[in-house]
């Protein structure tokens, strides 16, 4: 047994089956996280989010970014993406993720939420090009957001507050027996930039 498997076996799991999330809490310093949060704000290259729905698209309040190890594409919502290359800060980050969890990434989606008005529906990351049951580590800076998972068959749900630095991480058959949503909180009036790091399976 590794270390890894180790400090997994200490470590709750916060969904009672078919599936494997752990949350970390924080994994950086306040300083740290208040830094990361200013630089990404100013630094990434948000474009609104689009999706395709009955044939028309809506474009999000919501700005997302990709970037990646390789200029990956990634299609979700019927829409396309090519990864842009690694900032220094999104390098960091990745490092942080990797050394945390005991995985490795290759990609990176990110997230801005401008306030609690904005979040994100019921879904599962299934897409086909994610690494099947690939581990997805979750970064979380700025504002505190609350984070639902639901059972496709039982409909149980599991809440987790994500903390400014904070760190979660979804395995194993996770996304093909829950679906997860960040829901609008209106009380919230800060904005939060969620990153999730994934592997891309090259054919």
């Amino acid at each position: 047994m590794d270390l890894f498997e180790q400090l997994e076996g200490i470590r709750q799991n916060l969904l009672p089956c078919d599936g494997t999330v752990f949350y970390y809490g924080n994994v950086m310093s306040q300083k740290d996280a208040d830094q990361y949060f200013s630089t990404l704000f100013t630094t990434i290259d948000w474009q609104n989010d689009r999706s395709v729905i009955f044939g028309k698209e809506v474009i999000t309040k919501r700005k997302v970014a990709w970037y990646g190890d390789k200029p990956f594409n990634y299609t979700y919502s019927k829409v396309t993406k090519t990864a842009l290359p690694w900032t220094p800060a999104l390098k960091s980050l990745k490092n942080i993720a990797q050394e945390e969890t005991g995985e490795t990434y290759n990609s990176c989606l990110l997230n801005l939420y401008h306030d609690g008005s904005e979040g994100m529906s019921w879904h599962c990351d299934s897409e086909k090009e994610l690494k099947k049951h690939g581990a997805i580590a979750s970064i979380s800076l700025g504002a505190q957001r609350k984070f639902a998972f639901k059972h496709k068959r039982t409909k149980e749900t599991i809440v987790q507050f994500l903390a400014h630095g904070s760190l979660l991480v979804m395995k194993n058959d996770t996304q093909s027996h829950w679906l997860h949503r960040l829901p609008t909180m209106k009380a919230v009036t800060t904005a939060r930039i969620n990153l999730t790091f994934r592997t891309i399976v090259e054919y």
